[in-house]
């Protein structure tokens, strides 16, 4: 195992796809002399050249379109938006192009097209660049979801993602780029839609993915203090979804808490709380418990965005007092 965080963990699955499939080149804002907005691509220019990393302009729309293109004609572009806010401008080309064209055509066509974009708050962006839009995706039949926590996901799931012939949104946290975590060194790939039990319980289930793992995580070592025992899933991706593995969890420890950051309304939040009902009912001992941010903009001062995003104490809170353990 070698310890990486997930940013060179980013790099090293890129540089592979560079590095194994000359059908593979790289396209998106700043991504060449620049080195990419956070530093994922550095060096990439000099090692690769002009034609296969390939700096756009401030047009989103054209260069997801012209991925897509390139992708139903044999390619495996892999285009970076440079914020998951700014793929709203190329939406009517993921939505519309990307995500139908296989379907639309019968299956005489495929986009094996990775969109690379980062997500989440919690950097003192404002309400325009602080936004979580991959709930939204994941909603939108034909189109792979991917949402890493760790590095070492990060990796294997890359690795799943490149030889799939659908389009995927790959979401990467903009906090988590410096988290560190251990990586195997063999080479090793994590299916999609198969989600990980990041820490094993008996008393309530937490449910969670992305930045949001890890304010389950130290919601659970807070729980442990009060003698609560929390089994924290991490869902990997969004689509496909790992509904058995959150539902085994769900009958075995009788209480469900799903913890995410975008807004309630509309949250993918719903989607899971929804499908634990359905499916555990008369094994739930209580309401399967939300916990999103509030349906407001995010605000750019530090100290109010903070108080937005849901924490660990939030969590800690809704689980005793909801729940009265």
């Amino acid at each position: 195992m070698t310890e990486m965080i997930l940013r060179d963990a980013m790099s090293k699955a890129l540089r592979e796809a560079l590095d194994t499939d000359n059908r593979t080149f790289l396209m998106g804002e700043d991504i060449g002399a620049y080195g990419g907005p956070y530093a994922v691509t550095r060096g990439f220019l000099e090692d690769y050249g002009e034609d296969r990393i390939r700096d756009t302009p401030i047009a989103e729309a054209v260069f997801v379109g012209a991925g897509t293109g390139a992708a139903m004609i044999g390619m495996r572009p892999i285009v970076e938006v440079m914020t998951i806010n700014f793929s709203l401008v190329a939406i009517d080309q993921i939505v519309n192009h990307a995500a139908k064209l296989s379907y639309m055509s019968d299956g005489q066509l495929s986009v094996p097209l990775i969109i690379r974009t980062v997500t989440g708050g919690g950097g003192q962006l404002g309400a325009t660049h602080s936004q979580s839009f991959e709930n939204w995706y994941a909603s939108v039949p034909g189109l792979r979801v991917v949402v890493p926590a760790t590095p070492q996901d990060a990796l294997g799931l890359f690795r799943t993602c490149r030889k799939d012939n659908n389009p995927v949104i790959f979401a990467e946290h903009s906090l988590l780029y410096r988290v560190r975590g251990e990586v195997p060194d063999e080479y090793y790939e994590i299916p999609l839609g198969k989600a990980r039990i990041a820490r094993p319980g008996e008393d309530v289930t937490i449910v969670s993915y992305s930045g949001m793992v890890r304010v389950a995580e130290e919601a659970a070592e807070k729980l442990d203090e009060l003698g609560i025992s929390a089994e924290i899933i991490d869902l990997r991706t969004l689509s496909p979804l790992d509904l058995e593995t959150v539902v085994e969890s769900v009958k075995k420890t009788n209480r469900a808490v799903v913890v995410e950051e975008t807004w309630k309304t509309g949250g993918f939040s719903g989607t899971i709380a929804s499908n634990i009902q359905e499916a555990a009912f008369d094994d739930l001992d209580g309401p399967v418990l939300r916990i999103n941010g509030p349906d407001v903009p995010a605000p750019y001062a530090r100290n109010i965005e903070q108080a937005m995003i849901p924490s660990a104490d939030w969590v800690v809170e809704s689980v005793t007092y909801n729940f009265g353990l």
